[in-house]
């Protein structure tokens, strides 16, 4: 998957109107000049050249170098842990939010509570990242003055203050909690008519827990997937996140690259990015495994 990922990320840089060597030149560069960085930076070489070195120094750590002649490592070396505490945060966030909802309509079906946290979860998906983002600066920035509207860098090229987290993280986790929220409460319903949760019905049971001991467990692969499936839009999410709220990630810098057409740069970005939602879609899988093969 992520060697096609890659080869996409190569090809379609390829495709853009314009190439690193240009997007760097100066007013009044001759013609030669502009084709002496183009050979400096191998833009005279076939994609498919270009794109097989960077696969075989890939195993060794080497991310490349990108069109300005730094090591995308070490480019990436700073912002993109700072990616990794947002996209995290979120994600756990996320994930126990949407358990809860799920599991508090899954108890109550066709009740208030279960109508109301379905159409706000529908809304809440709904609902783009930079819309969420420019409703919390809106609030909790302009109108009551509660958080900071942008991110203050320290000297150690990370927020200043933990604060800074608040709204970033606010603006990816409401869109997820509502797709996530409503996976949840899917996969319950669809639990809830087995022979084993309606013979718990029947022996009189309390509904929390049917809920906790018979549904969830044979709801977790399904819920695990979803969660899963939906880590994409969460870093895709935090690129634009980032950059509205002037984060130090890898936003800001895949967004110089993709205007630079720096494709070392990028695909460093799309390694990172893919490899942890690989890791992530790995571990649903082997949840999933182990819980189909307890049941089984």
């Amino acid at each position: 998957m992520l060697v096609v990922l890659l080869a996409l990320v190569f090809a379609a840089v390829e495709l853009l109107p314009g190439d690193a060597a240009g997007a760097a030149s100066e007013r009044g560069e001759s013609a030669a000049d502009l084709a002496a960085r183009r050979h400096l930076l191998g833009l005279d070489r076939p994609v498919w050249e270009r794109f097989a070195d960077w696969m075989t120094a890939l195993p060794t750590g080497d991310l490349g170098t990108s069109a300005r002649g730094q090591k995308v490592t070490d480019l990436l070396a700073d912002p993109l842990p700072n990616t990794l505490v947002l996209a995290v945060s979120a994600f756990v966030i996320t994930v126990l939010l949407s358990l809860l909802l799920g599991c508090w309509a899954a108890a109550r079906p066709g009740r208030p509570s279960d109508r109301i946290i379905s159409h706000t979860s529908t809304a809440a998906f709904a609902l783009p990242e930079f819309v969420v983002s420019a409703v919390l600066l809106l609030v909790l920035s302009q109108w009551t003055g509660w958080l900071p509207a942008v991110t203050v860098t320290g000297g150690d090229g990370k927020p200043a203050d933990w604060t800074m987290l608040i709204m970033p993280v606010l603006a990816l986790v409401i869109p997820q909690t509502g797709w996530n929220a409503r996976v949840v409460r899917g996969a319950l319903a669809d639990q809830a008519s087995t022979p084993h949760v309606e013979a718990a019905h029947f022996d009189g049971l309390p509904t929390r827990r049917v809920l906790l001991h018979h549904q969830l467990p044979g709801a977790i692969p399904a819920i695990a997937t979803g969660i899963a499936t939906s880590t994409g839009l969460l870093f895709g999410g935090a690129v634009v996140v980032e950059t509205l709220f002037n984060y130090p990630g890898v936003g800001s810098v895949l967004a110089g690259a993709v205007a630079a057409r720096d494709t070392p740069l990028i695909a460093g970005v799309v390694m990172c990015a893919g490899a942890v939602i690989s890791l992530v879609l790995l571990a649903a899988d082997l949840v999933r495994h182990a819980t189909l093969g307890v049941r089984a």
